[in-house]
């Protein structure tokens, strides 16, 4: 699947204003619309933020991916963001209670998966296997959502792993596992369709797994064209192209 040519950038456009509009050496005018999303939405989003800058002529849209939490963190100290989408509710709610954000929409769920090396090196099967002590596991800081959701799934099935590290967002952890450096972590299903043959992907049975879902909404400050991308995701455009990268509505 490929991955369209939009710039994921990191904390430096939120130095920016929000929703910010100018003039390009022709005269042409031009808006920035800054979208605020877990790291797990990286490939998705730049899908749907190609296809909004498309149906939005002279409208750039500039990504800030990173662990949700620290999402929250940044939107509530007043970073210029249009748009925050989160991984989980509850780091959602820290918004809302700040005041940052009002009448957040749930709009794509996800869950959880094992991602080993290529070739699996170290033979793993199945969930139980990562209780191995023997086996190397990383896992998400229990902060943010896929790290709140693999300590879920682990109480939840009796297991007790000590993880060899705990990384910021999922894209750290699938970063290791792609790297070789593990023998294996715990990411997002949506994370083995990015990474592609690069890793092996091991499905956990859904009786035994966890479900998370993702909220999206318009900041305090959001320009007027923020509402369009919010618009634009839960649209069948953008549903189909979530879908495509491994949500479930």
């Amino acid at each position: 699947m490929r991955l369209p040519a939009i710039t994921a950038l990191g904390l430096l456009p939120l130095l920016a204003a929000c929703g910010s509009s100018g003039t390009t050496d022709s005269g042409t005018p031009t808006a920035t619309l800054t979208v605020s999303a877990a790291a797990s939405l990286t490939d998705a989003f730049t899908e749907i933020g190609e296809r909004y800058a498309e149906e939005h002529p002279g409208t750039e849209v500039r990504f800030n991916f990173a662990g949700s939490s620290t999402l929250v963190e940044q939107v509530n100290s007043g970073a210029p963001v249009d748009v925050l989408a989160t991984a989980s509710d509850a780091t959602m709610q820290s918004a809302v209670g700040a005041g940052s954000v009002t009448d957040p929409v749930l709009f794509a769920a996800n869950s959880l998966a094992i991602a080993v090396p290529a070739g699996n090196p170290a033979g793993i099967r199945s969930l139980a296997d990562l209780a191995d002590p023997d086996v190397t596991v990383v896992l998400c800081a229990p902060q943010v959502p896929c790290g709140a959701a693999a300590d879920d799934l682990l109480t939840a099935n009796g297991l007790d792993i000590t993880p060899a590290s705990l990384e910021p967002d999922v894209r750290a952890v699938l970063t290791k596992v792609t790297a070789d450096e593990v023998d294996a972590g715990l990411v997002y299903r949506t994370d083995l369709v990015a990474a592609g043959s690069a890793v092996e992907g091991i499905a956990i049975p859904d009786a035994a797994n966890v479900v998370t879902a993702y909220p999206i909404a318009v900041t305090d400050q959001g320009a007027p064209e923020a509402q369009d991308f919010v618009d634009l995701v839960l649209s069948d455009e953008g549903q189909g192209i979530l879908e495509r990268w491994g949500f479930t509505a």
